[in-house]
């Protein structure tokens, strides 16, 4: 299943503010920062990939129940995609 651009712009926005973020992390950590200022960054960034994650399965069961379509998955498939986030 293919998204289009517009679908998943959101994601990759977000997906690239955390990969900023996870740089950040990794220049806090090697430059001996706090501890809470790395924990307080990580959280954002794991929140960023775990936000980006979700809209990009939201979008895939929005398509998959909306249209026919011979790519979609079926339920089992479409559980093991949601229960893998859990």
């Amino acid at each position: 299943m293919k998204f289009d651009e517009a679908e998943i712009r959101p994601s990759i926005s977000r997906l690239k503010r955390a990969r900023g973020q996870l740089d950040a992390v990794i220049r806090m950590m090697e430059e001996g920062r706090d501890c809470e200022e790395i924990i307080t960054q990580l959280a954002a960034a794991d929140k960023a990939v775990s936000r980006a994650s979700y809209q990009v399965l939201v979008r895939m069961m929005e398509r998959c129940l909306t249209t026919d379509g011979v790519d979609s998955p079926n339920v089992a498939d479409m559980e093991k995609m949601f229960l893998s986030f859990a």
